[in-house]
């Protein structure tokens, strides 16, 4: 997450009446966000080294379930029904295609039933090859499950919320519920759910008996559209998407969805819709079109925003291979004109805390 979505999440979860002009908030902190990106460059030494890095992050940052910025493990909003993804009409469960997670990042191959389980995130990797689901049953502690058609992808993951040196978990894919991290940690199970297939379940804390209810609430043969109340419709030329992540934790009070966009060698861009019920009207300026619609193009003009979104911010965030930093030479970034045809192939949901308007 930037430090730009950090601060508006800060402010989101310290207010819990009236409006926030979250732009106030996003102009503020171009600057701090800047000094960190320089910072970064200095530890880094080349943009091209930087490359690298994203491709560890992908892997062992937001790979557990993609969902940055907050603690993995938070509660949902009790009484409150969380959204479940719409359903990827023709596409086949892992139970059928199990050679197909992991290939699309825009699909989910797996899901849990909604009677029994609440849905708090849900992201996939391409790069990793991992799908994952956050869940809680009868309002217990969250579960996290990973799937991977690589039993090293899943071996490699570490298990947010505990401290680093106990966050790689040695697996074993025997079904057996183990213990780890000591009295910081909590329970993990490694298995192959099917053949060509290996999966992880993991809590902090709980007890083997609701890790085992998490686990039957899996429903391995259906497939659900990531992006949840939000598309892309249009990518420019040579560009693929890498990664989708969403995070319902919040809902209805707040909820994110990203996606990553990649061109190579290194360019790369992120779409990223967040909504907050404590998000005040938009007072800042069109200086921009997208589609004939007004749009925002930041100053350092690594950053557009769709204007007129109500309650929320629709931003793509563009550079190489980090906003802010020189691409390498001969390998151009992503480009203002980029980003405007990716925000003007957009579809938003009409009602993002209706998820039946999300279909």
């Amino acid at each position: 997450m930037t430090d730009l979505d950090e601060r508006i999440a800060a402010v989101l979860r310290e207010r819990a009446e009236g409006e926030t002009d979250t732009h106030r908030l996003l102009l503020a902190s171009r600057a701090r966000g800047r000094r960190r990106q320089l910072r970064r460059r200095a530890a880094t030494g080349t943009a091209l080294a930087l490359v690298g890095v994203l491709g560890f992050v992908g892997v062992a940052g937001t790979d557990l379930g993609g969902l940055p910025g907050r603690l993995p493990w938070t509660a949902a909003t009790p009484g409150v029904a969380a959204p479940v993804p719409p359903r990827a009409d023709g596409v086949p469960g892992v139970a059928q295609r199990p050679d197909l997670v992991g290939t699309d990042p825009g699909v989910l191959h797996l899901g849990v039933d909604p009677s029994q389980a609440r849905y708090l995130g849900w992201a996939v990797h391409r790069s990793s090859q991992v799908e994952s689901i956050q869940f809680s049953v009868g309002g217990g502690r969250p579960v996290r499950v990973e799937v991977s058609r690589s039993a090293q992808a899943i071996k490699e993951l570490r298990i947010d919320g505990v401290p680093i040196q106990q966050a790689v978990v040695r697996l074993t894919f025997d079904g057996a519920v183990r213990q780890f991290g000591g009295k910081a940690g909590g329970l993990v199970k490694a298995w192959q759910p099917v053949p060509g297939l290996y999966a992880r379940a993991s809590t902090l804390g709980g007890d083997q008996s609701a890790l085992a209810e998490a686990v039957d609430a899996i429903r391995w043969d259906e497939a659900r559209r990531c992006g949840g109340p939000l598309r892309l419709s249009a990518l420019p030329a040579g560009t693929t998407m890498s990664a989708c992540s969403v995070d319902v934790t919040a809902y209805p009070g707040g909820l994110s969805v990203s996606f990553t966009l990649q061109r190579e060698p290194s360019a790369v861009m992120w779409v990223r819709l967040l909504y907050g019920a404590q998000i005040g009207e938009s007072t800042t300026e069109s200086n921009h079109a997208v589609g004939g619609r007004p749009a925002y193009l930041y100053p350092d003009g690594t950053k557009l925003e769709l204007l007129g979104i109500p309650k929320a911010h629709l931003t793509a965030e563009f550079g190489s291979p980090l906003p802010g930093m020189d691409p390498p030479e001969g390998h151009p970034g992503f480009t203002a004109a980029d980003a405007t045809s990716v925000l003007a192939g957009t579809q938003v949901a009409k009602d993002l805390t209706d998820p039946d308007t999300w279909e």
